[in-house]
């Protein structure tokens, strides 16, 4: 639950985040499946704090999480922290240790294969957007058939009956596909060709607590069409370096940078937050 700083006691649990971050949102919605209280930083990612920079020294990104004064980094580490640190409030991995590994693996698939795929899509137009689709269907085609007949067969979510750490780390990018498809204009997840993805996501999007994390489509949208514009002026400005450089971060990479009010005249690829 998340809870407004007093200017007194020193919080738990503190979050320093990005509202559009997916990463951000992957640790909020993970805080408030274990109920667990916290206070919230937002970071103007153009302006980074003096905090988050201390705080975060090695990448100096969001999100970051403080508990009891020690600062942790990187999303799916914090979930993994959060998880071992409160083992006995709504537990995000499996208790077999096969399927903790099993979980793990799909985590990393989502951050190094299907996100960098999204990432290029959004950020490219023509024959490289277009083999970019492929490798976005592509990496669903492998869901889904784990979904079909592989390790996730039967199942509602991917954690079993209940959202686990692979449906946070999947979910929390994946509502950002409607909003590239309708920024883009190109068909990402089609409902007859990745029946039970599709269907996975509609439930995991209707969940409370996913409902109370992820902000509105309009807002979404209106912050896509805007960084976008300003990704395909890099591309145009300094060639497909700059363009894949910023289109090769994980899931909904490209959502995590500064709120873009003009397209800028030279690469600034770096200020994309991975």
């Amino acid at each position: 639950m998340e809870k407004q700083e007093n200017g007194g006691e020193a919080p738990e649990l503190k979050l320093f985040g990005s509202w559009a971050s997916s990463y951000t949102h992957r640790v909020q919605l993970a805080l408030r499946l274990k109920a667990l209280e916290f206070v919230y930083a937002e970071e103007d990612l153009g302006n980074k704090s003096e905090a988050l920079l201390r705080l975060n020294p090695v990448h100096k990104k969001v999100p970051v999480l403080v508990h009891r004064g020690r600062a942790l980094a990187e999303s799916v580490i914090i979930l993994q922290y959060l998880d071992d640190a409160w083992p006995e409030s709504r537990p995000l991995l499996p208790s077999d240790p096969f399927d903790r590994a099993l979980a793990r693996f799909w985590c990393h698939f989502a951050d190094d294969k299907l996100g960098p795929a999204v990432g290029a899509v959004f950020a490219s137009t023509g024959k490289e957007q277009e083999a970019a689709v492929q490798q976005v269907h592509d990496n669903l085609a492998l869901l889904e058939a784990e979904l079909r007949e592989g390790a996730f067969k039967g199942r509602r979510f991917f954690g079993g009956d209940q959202v686990g750490l692979l449906d946070v780390v999947l979910g929390c990018g994946s509502y950002w596909l409607a909003v590239f498809e309708e920024v883009t204009g190109v068909r990402l997840v089609d409902a007859d060709a990745f029946p039970l993805f599709h269907a996975w996501l509609r439930d995991f999007e209707a969940q409370e607590e996913v409902k109370e994390t992820i902000p509105s489509v309009d807002r979404l949208l209106e912050y896509a069409r805007g960084l976008r514009q300003m990704l395909l002026a890099l591309a145009a400005g300094a060639g497909a370096g700059a363009a894949a450089a910023a289109g090769s971060s994980p899931v909904t990479a490209a959502v995590d940078a500064p709120a873009p009010a003009a397209p800028p005249a030279a690469p600034q690829a770096a200020a994309v937050d991975i």
